[in-house]
């Protein structure tokens, strides 16, 4: 129980820098979130809990696949934002990584990854 406690603890104080750093230096805090550092600490977690280095390795290469229909929502959300406010652009952001991510999955499909 200790193990869970101590990894929140650490993920959540990581997501609380970012926030603080953004709020002094936009640039700055969209570095450290830019980063991957929740999947480096999540194969951390991975390897310390002894998981085998197959499964670290596919945790790796999903994410990468996974990261691609994310972008676009990080293009959209600052046009959408002074147009429409925070929720909603949040919730236009979200669909249409939803329907990136089903594009990409059909066009993987194709070439022999599955992500679904």
């Amino acid at each position: 129980m200790a193990w869970l406690i101590t990894k929140y603890a650490i993920t959540a104080a990581l997501v609380v820098l970012i926030s603080e750093v953004a709020k002094r230096s936009d640039k700055l805090g969209a570095l450290i979130a830019a980063l991957p550092t929740v999947t480096v600490l999540a194969m951390i977690w991975m390897y310390l809990e002894h998981q085998s280095g197959e499964k670290i390795a596919n945790h790796a290469w999903y994410t990468f696949w996974y990261v691609l229909p994310t972008l676009p929502m990080f293009l959209l959300f600052p046009f959408l934002l002074p147009r429409f406010g925070f929720w909603p652009s949040l919730a236009g952001s979200a669909v249409l990584t939803i329907v990136c991510f089903g594009g990409l999955a059909l066009v993987m499909k194709r070439f022999g990854v599955g992500l679904m």
